[in-house]
Formats: C-alpha cells, sequence, structure tokens
C-alpha cells in the first residue's frame, strides 16, 4: 500500500471521527445537554432530532424525561396512637427542567433516588405520626398520600424534579404485634357483636309486648262488641216473639204448653207424679186447652 493511500485512510478516519463528535441524535424519550469544560451550554434539547456541537470541546448529558419509578425500601414508622407499622411505599417522578437538575444534582438520577428515599421516609414519618393506625388502614389514606406527595413535590421542584405522585403499596403490623391487635380487634368485635345481640333482644321484647297489648285491646274490643251485638239480637229476638206471639194468644199458650212438655219428658229419665186431670196435661185431655182451663 503506497503512501499516499495510507494518508488517505487516515484522513477518512480523522473525519469520519469528526462526523460522529459533531453530530448527534435526541431520543423522544430524552433531553439532551451540551457541555463545554463541564459548564452548560444553551438550553437542553428536547425536541426529537439531529443537532450538532462542537467536536471534541464539547460533549453530552443525556436525562430521561418519561413518568420514573421508585420504590422505597420498607421502613418501620409509629403511628399517631403509638401503634408501630412496617410500610413499603413507592413514588412516581419525571425530571422537568434538565439544566437545574444537572446543576443541583451532580450524581444524576442515581443519586436523586438517594434524595428521594430520604425524602419520603422523613415524609411518609412526618404525617403518619400525626395520625392513628386506622386512618392509614382505612379511606383516610388517600388523602394523607396526596398530604405527603405535596411536602415532597415541594421540596424537589428545586432539583427540577416534579413528584407525580407517593403511595404507600403496604402498611402491615411488626409480626411481634400483629397476634396481640388481632386479639384486641377479635375482643372489640366479641363485644359490639354482644351488645348488638342485647339491643336486638330487647327491642324483640319490646316488639312483642306492644303486640301482646294490641292484640289484648283488639280482643276485648271484639268481646265487647259482640256482647252489644248479641245484646241487640237478643232483644230484637224478643220483640219479634213478643209481636209475633200477640197476634194469637192461644197459639203462643199451645207452644208454650209444647215446650214445657218437651222439657219434662224429653230427657227419658226423669219421674214426675202428676195427676192427669191437673192444668198441666189439659192439652191431653182436649186439643182446645178449654177443659183444663175451664176447670181451674
Amino acid at each position: 500500500m503506497s503512501n499516499r493511500s495510507i494518508i488517505l485512510l487516515i484522513l477518512l478516519a480523522v473525519a469520519g471521527f469528526l462526523v460522529t463528535q459533531t453530530f448527534y441524535s435526541v431520543d423522544p424519550t430524552r433531553q439532551v445537554l451540551v457541555r463545554q469544560f463541564g459548564a452548560i451550554v444553551g438550553d437542553p434539547k428536547t425536541e426529537p432530532g439531529l443537532y450538532a456541537k462542537v467536536p471534541l470541546i464539547q460533549d453530552l448529558q443525556r436525562i430521561d424525561r418519561r413518568l420514573l419509578d421508585y420504590e422505597a425500601e420498607e421502613f418501620e414508622i409509629i403511628a399517631g396512637d403509638q401503634k408501630r407499622l412496617v410500610v413499603d411505599a413507592y413514588a412516581r417522578f419525571r425530571i422537568v427542567n434538565a439544566r437545574l437538575f444537572a446543576e443541583t444534582v451532580p450524581g444524576g438520577e442515581q443519586a436523586l433516588r438517594g434524595l428521594l428515599d430520604s425524602l419520603i421516609n422523613s415524609e411518609i414519618r412526618g404525617v403518619l405520626s400525626g395520625v392513628p393506625l386506622h386512618a392509614v388502614l382505612t379511606e383516610q389514606r388517600a388523602g394523607l398520600m396526596e398530604d405527603i406527595t405535596r411536602r415532597v413535590n415541594t421540596k424537589t421542584k428545586d432539583l427540577g424534579v416534579a413528584v407525580v405522585d407517593v403511595r404507600i403499596k403496604r402498611a402491615d403490623l411488626p409480626q411481634a404485634n400483629s397476634q396481640s391487635v388481632f386479639n384486641r380487634m377479635k375482643t372489640d368485635r366479641e363485644r359490639e357483636a354482644g351488645q348488638l345481640r342485647a339491643e336486638g333482644d330487647e327491642e324483640n321484647q319490646r316488639i312483642k309486648a306492644t303486640a301482646d297489648r294490641e292484640v289484648a285491646v283488639i280482643r276485648a274490643d271484639a268481646g265487647l262488641k259482640g256482647q252489644f251485638t248479641m245484646g241487640d239480637a237478643d232483644s230484637e229476638s224478643t220483640k219479634i216473639y213478643a209481636d209475633a206471639f200477640s197476634r194469637d194468644k192461644d197459639f203462643y199458650a199451645f207452644y208454650r204448653r209444647m215446650e214445657a212438655y218437651k222439657q219434662s219428658f224429653g230427657g227419658g229419665s226423669s219421674t214426675m207424679i202428676l195427676s192427669p186431670d191437673g192444668d198441666f196435661f189439659r192439652y191431653f185431655n182436649d186439643p182446645t186447652g178449654a177443659v183444663g182451663a175451664g176447670k181451674k
């Protein structure tokens, strides 16, 4: 190979190197800072495309612009009612100001995660230490998480970072306390159940007493109305009989005597000694009853 060819190859290699050192692309998921001798030059490049820089003098720092996840190590806190609780939290954040982030967090994303670990741990302790345990385990947790997110975000905005959300994935009692808390909760539930049963029995007795009293009143009213009705019926019956028998007194006398015969001889076991000529048997001697009546 001639010297001319060697020089040409060297020039091509140098040109290729300068091209790679001059032009760079920006990915949609990244934002790029240009640094010259360590100092940031210009604004961050956030739009995807091809850009140029001064080769060998300027270098690049690529920073993620996506929504990132952070998971904290579980730690133990003491709630406002002095109950111990093991918390496992996570957060989502985004680097919104690449220049500010690069200037305040020289260690980059790895250093930021260390800062978030300290901030989130501190704010969770600060908020949950002022509320009782049941607030963390009920629907009140959402409001507490919003408060924690707001507090953390207030401190990270000076780093060019926006914390979108902080959540507690798991909140459990320490293993040593779980059984005692379970027993206490069981006792509370049994006491509540006993109280509810007692209230139910009391209400049951009250309803039964009310029902019995109403039944007694209804029966008394019905009996009274029945007596009035029977009295009115008897009165009406007596009136009807009186009107009917007053129209024919002889028939009434005959009917009454037949009723007397029926009562006297209907049983079959009674024994009476009477004179056949007496008034009692006048209808036996004369169907009109005149014979007995004449003797009388």
